[in-house]
């Protein structure tokens, strides 16, 4: 069968104030994103340690964190110290991706996620 994509999982990881609403009206939109797509809802992203299944999204709150004005440039060294890590290992970091998804970037969320989800299926 051709074209046919190994079957894969994307974990997105978001935040309870700031991104999960954006995640939530999606749904209440019906604005469609790939079933493969799991997601973990943490207080704050700078918190994420990196544990990968096929493709990490994480929904950060950007400068909007309730929790401290560093929040999203910690969780980009995060990123970009994963990042490393992964090509040391021969994994492709393009499989990790993170932006700032605010109360109201449901159709943002749905592109990167799908955006991201086509990746990992294409270069699997």
């Amino acid at each position: 069968m051709s074209g046919a994509r190994k079957k894969i999982s994307i974990l997105v990881f978001s935040t309870e104030k700031i991104s999960d609403p954006a995640i939530d009206l999606a749904g209440l939109l019906k604005q469609h994103y790939p079933p493969e797509v799991d997601n973990i809802s943490v207080p704050c992203s700078s918190g994420i340690k990196p544990k990968w299944i096929d493709g990490v999204f994480i929904a950060a709150d950007g400068t909007d964190c309730p929790y401290g004005e560093t929040c999203a440039e910690k969780t980009a060294e995060i990123v970009a110290r994963t990042h490393e890590l992964m090509k040391e290992k021969g994994i492709d970091p393009a499989k990790l991706r993170m932006a700032a998804i605010c109360s109201v970037c449901s159709q943002a969320f749905v592109k990167l996620v799908k955006d991201l989800a086509d990746y990992v299926g294409e270069s699997s």
